[in-house]
C-alpha cells in the first residue's frame, strides 16, 4: 500500500517537505484553545511538520505514525518538548486511551486513512466540545506559471499512463472544499473552512527533493523516475535560471464534537 512508502527516506522527507503557514497553526491553536494542560492527538505526523509548532503551545501531544523511520525523526524534532511523544501504530487499529483529547488533527494525510472508520474514530477520541481538524494541501496555479504548463510535457513523456494529457493546475477559486464526510458525521457540529495560500521558491535541487517525497514519484521504477526528474531538472536549469516558485493552498477544515 502506497501510504507506507514515505518511510523509505525519512531524512529526505524531513528536509524537503514544507512546514505549515504560521497563520494556519495560530488559527488551529486558537480554535482548539490550546495551551498548557490541553491534550492533542495528531494522526500521521510524519517527521513533525505540524507537530512541532503544536508542541510549542505547551500541550500534551501524542502522535500516531505508521512509519518507524518517520517516527524516529519526529521524536528527535520533539526532544525539546517533554509533553510530546510519538507512537508507531496504524491509527485504525490503535487503542484509543480512556481520557479524550481537546484536539484531534490530521494534516495532509487524511486521504490515506480508511474512510470507513477515520472520522468515527477521530470523533470517538474527542471530548465534547473538542475540535476535529483536517488540513489539506493542494497544488494550484500561480508562482512560475509557465513552468507548470511546460513541465507537464515531462510527465506526458515519462509517465504517460498516469498523466492526463494537457493537465493544468487549477486556480484557487476552482478548488472545491470537500467537507461532505464531516458534514454527514454523527456527533460533529458545523464545519468551518479557512484557506491559507502561499508561494515557496525552490532551486532545482530543492524541487527535485520535494518530488522524490511524493508517493507517485517514489512508486515509479528507477529508470522512469530518473528520466522524469532529469527532464524536470533540465527545464528548471535551462529555461528558468535554476529557480521556480510553487503555489500551495492549505485548507484548515474543523468541526466541534457534540
Amino acid at each position: 500500500m502506497l501510504r507506507g512508502i514515505f518511510d523509505g527516506d525519512a531524512e529526505l522527507y524531513e528536509r524537503a517537505r514544507p512546514r505549515y503557514p504560521a497563520g494556519l497553526v495560530e488559527e488551529l491553536a486558537g480554535q482548539a484553545g490550546l495551551g498548557r494542560g490541553s491534550r492533542v492527538l495528531e494522526i500521521a505526523p510524519g517527521t513533525g511538520q505540524l507537530t512541532v509548532p503544536l508542541a510549542r503551545t505547551g500541550s500534551t501531544l501524542t502522535g500516531v505514525e505508521l512509519g518507524p523511520a518517520l517516527a524516529a525523526v519526529a521524536r528527535r524534532n520533539l526532544a525539546p518538548y517533554p509533553r510530546a511523544h510519538v507512537e508507531v501504530a496504524e491509527f485504525e487499529a490503535w487503542a484509543l486511551p480512556p481520557k479524550p483529547y481537546d484536539l484531534v488533527v490530521c494534516a495532509t494525510a487524511f486521504h490515506w486513512l480508511d474512510p470507513a472508520v477515520r472520522v468515527p474514530r477521530m470523533r470517538e477520541a474527542l471530548r465534547p466540545g473538542g475540535t476535529l481538524a483536517v488540513v489539506t494541501t493542494e497544488h494550484v496555479a500561480g508562482g512560475s506559471a509557465e513552468f507548470w504548463v511546460e513541465v507537464q510535457g515531462c510527465y506526458e513523456r515519462w509517465d504517460p499512463d498516469a498523466t492526463e494529457p494537457g493537465l493544468r493546475l487549477p486556480a484557487e477559486s476552482a478548488v472545491h472544499s470537500d467537507t461532505g464526510e464531516l458534514d454527514r458525521a454523527d456527533g460533529l457540529g458545523p464545519v468551518t473552512v479557512r484557506r491559507f495560500a502561499r508561494d515557496i521558491t525552490y532551486t532545482a535541487d530543492q524541487y527535485i527533493d520535494v518530488l522524490r517525497t511524493y508517493s507517485g514519484h517514489r512508486a515509479l521504477d528507477d529508470p522512469t523516475r530518473d528520466g522524469l526528474l532529469g527532464c524536470v531538472r533540465a527545464l528548471i536549469e535551462g529555461t528558468y535560471g535554476g529557480v521556480i516558485v510553487k503555489r500551495y493552498l492549505h485548507e484548515l477544515i474543523t468541526a466541534s464534537a457534540r
